[in-house]
Order: C-alpha cells, then sequence, then structure tokens
C-alpha cells in the first residue's frame, strides 16, 4: 500500500484497488474502487488538481434526499406569492416526489429525471403544461443544490423539457363578446367588457378600485389584485412582475357602460370596490363562473370559452390593429415579449390585411410601368 500524508492507494481483497485521501484532517474514499493502481492514482490526481484550483466537490455533500431538501427549498423562500407557493407545494406532492422523493440528490441524475418524465407522459396525466412546470421547478431545486455545493451539476438538461406548449385558447367575436355582456347578470356587463378591451386579469377585476378608474381621461390603472387560494382565502398583492403595475387605455366605446356600472354597482368613495359581490366584499371565482356559464347558454355560445378568454381575445384585438410587441407587453402586462408575439403572430386577419397591401403594392408598380421577368 503506497501511501503520503494526503492521500494512499491500497489493494482490496477482490483485487481491486482503493483510493483514500485527507481534506480538512478527514480520511474520505474515493466513491468506487479501481481495477488497477495507475487508476486510482489518477483519481487522486485529478482530485489534488480540483483542491488546489477550488472545484473540489464534497461527494457525500448530497446524500440528503429531495423530499428533505425541496422542503427546506420551499422554506428558504417566504416570499413566494401565495399561489405560488400553492402551486409548488402541489407540483411536489403529486408529481416529483412520489416518484423521486427518496432519492438523494446525490443519485439523481439525467437518466433518472428523464425516465420520471417519460412514465408521467406515458401516464396520460398530468397534462403536458403540467409537466414542463414540474420539469422547471425540479431544474430551480437543482439548481439551487449545486448553488449549495451539493451536488457538481443540474441533472436536469432534457431539452425542450421546460417548455409549454398550451392548447391554443378560443377568442370571441366583437359581436360574441357583447351578446355575452347583454345575457350576464347587469352588475358584471361592464366587468366583461373590461376584461375584454383593457385586457384585466380576473384577479386585477377582483382588486379593481374606484381611485383607479379614471373615466376623464379614459385610462385605469393596475396596482393590485387579489388571488384566491384552494381554501377560499383572499390575498391582497400587487401584479406578479413589475410590467403587471400599469395604465391601460379604455376604448371610448366602453366608457358609458363604466359610467353606468358605476352609478348603479359601486359605493361612493375611492377605495369602494368597481366590482364588489352581492354582499359588498370582493367577488368569488366559483360567482362569477356561475353566472359566466348561464350567460354563455342564453347567448347560445360554445361553453368551452372561459372567463379568461376574453382577455385573450382583447389582446389579439389589440395585435390587429397593428401595435408594436413593446406596446402590446405594456398593454397586457408582461415582463417578456413572448406573449406578445404570440399575439402578434396569431392574428391571421391582419396578416392577409398585410397581403393585400403588398398585392396593391404591386399594383400599382406593374401600373406604373415596371415590367415583370
Amino acid at each position: 500500500m503506497g501511501r503520503s500524508r494526503w492521500g494512499s492507494v491500497r489493494k482490496l481483497p477482490s483485487g481491486r484497488y482503493q483510493a483514500r485521501y485527507r481534506v480538512d484532517g478527514a480520511w474520505r474514499s474515493a466513491p468506487t474502487t479501481f481495477r488497477t493502481k495507475g487508476d486510482a492514482d489518477s483519481f487522486l490526481a485529478a482530485t489534488r488538481a480540483d483542491l488546489e484550483r477550488g472545484t473540489w466537490h464534497d461527494p457525500t455533500a448530497g446524500e440528503i434526499t429531495l423530499a428533505d431538501y425541496s422542503r427546506r427549498w420551499l422554506s428558504d423562500r417566504p416570499n413566494l406569492r401565495p399561489r405560488t407557493g400553492e402551486l409548488y407545494d402541489g407540483l411536489l406532492r403529486l408529481h416529483i416526489l412520489p416518484a423521486l422523493g427518496d432519492r438523494s440528490l446525490a443519485r439523481l441524475t439525467t437518466p433518472l429525471v428523464r425516465s420520471w418524465r417519460a412514465d408521467l407522459i406515458k401516464a396520460g396525466r398530468p397534462g403536458p403544461s403540467t409537466i414542463a412546470k414540474s420539469y422547471r421547478l425540479l431544474h430551480a431545486i437543482c439548481a439551487t443544490a449545486v448553488e449549495d455545493s451539493l451536488i457538481p451539476k443540474n441533472p436536469c438538461t432534457l431539452k425542450g423539457a421546460a417548455v409549454e406548449r398550451p392548447v391554443e385558447r378560443p377568442t370571441a367575436t366583437i359581436g360574441q363578446v357583447y351578446a355575452i355582456a347583454d345575457a350576464i347578470e347587469p352588475r358584471y356587463r361592464a366587468m366583461v367588457l373590461l376584461a375584454t378591451f383593457c385586457g384585466l386579469r380576473l384577479g386585477e377585476l377582483r382588486a379593481l378600485r374606484r381611485r383607479h378608474v379614471d373615466l376623464t381621461n379614459r385610462k385605469v390603472s393596475v396596482i393590485e389584485q387579489y388571488q384566491q387560494l384552494s381554501d377560499g382565502t383572499l390575498v391582497l398583492g400587487p401584479p406578479k412582475t413589475d410590467a403587471g403595475r400599469r395604465t391601460v387605455a379604455i376604448p371610448d366605446a366602453v366608457i358609458a357602460d363604466l359610467e353606468s356600472h358605476l352609478a348603479a354597482w359601486c359605493d361612493p368613495g375611492p377605495d369602494a370596490l368597481v366590482f364588489p359581490g352581492a354582499t359588498g366584499q370582493p367577488f368569488r371565482v366559483a360567482t362569477v363562473q356561475a353566472v359566466w356559464r348561464r350567460a354563455l347558454k342564453a347567448a347560445s355560445i360554445d361553453t368551452a370559452l372561459r372567463f379568461h378568454d376574453l382577455r385573450h381575445t382583447g389582446n389579439t384585438l389589440a395585435a390587429s390593429t397593428g401595435a408594436s410587441t413593446k406596446e402590446l407587453m405594456a398593454r397586457m402586462g408582461h415582463a417578456s415579449p413572448r406573449a406578445a408575439l404570440i399575439y402578434q403572430h396569431a392574428t391571421a386577419d391582419r396578416d392577409a390585411e398585410i397581403a393585400a397591401r403588398i398585392s396593391a403594392m404591386i399594383n400599382r408598380q406593374t401600373t406604373d410601368g415596371i415590367t415583370q421577368d
């Protein structure tokens, strides 16, 4: 057996070689044995080089299980938005930890992650969007483990696994929007119009107050929103991103409906809710869903249309006007151009208009005497 003050190699009864080295005064064994003494010596040399470069990783650091570490990971993020915390907890509990929770971080490998994801896809549930969210969460947890020097690299390296490809949601025509507004209970009429033509989310509408609506200057300010947790608790807070805090111009065609709504359904005072529930408190999601379904039925509109699709409709209409990506981002309250680009690419009518204009240009050029090959 060769031995130095720092490392040693010895031959085992099996004929294989064991390498040991000392860090911070404690002896450690290589994670595997070696076929030859030369292989063991090479391991020691590489380990010594890593220590000198400051890139050495303690192979025993990642022995904590994913279940234990993920709980710590969540508790170390007290500023998570309530709904986000609920989402992460559900993804872990239902889709990640049942298969991977007992594994130590050190034993999470790319093939294991690939197999876990493939099993979710084969099972047919959850849907593709939830699988992508689960993968992104696992990637984030493992990225923190790398930062904490518990594992040397992130095992979540599957190309495309984090990308969500949600099914394209339906949009309503302007006529259908007004048919729903006419059919829905009167106290929700203006909410349907504001959700569509100003692109406000349900939580933003729920938190809207008189002081946020400036009819004189035709503007509505989005400052906060109410999130409804799974137990029914309402939590008031700012929009998800800084871009969510925005001021949106109100189309003139909607002003009269808003004026009538404020007079009929909104209490006086700057802090009065613009869209209070029947009890004067912020409305509940279940209440809106119920009146929404009744309105769709009364207006003979496909029940697959969701309230949130009104925002989708309004954003598509805004894109069809020729609004730039930055303009759409500002109106929609998005920090990333991704969604704005989707709406720009989804406007087939606008594309047809562009084609017609190109055709007109061609016609003008050819009639002016320019010949074609």
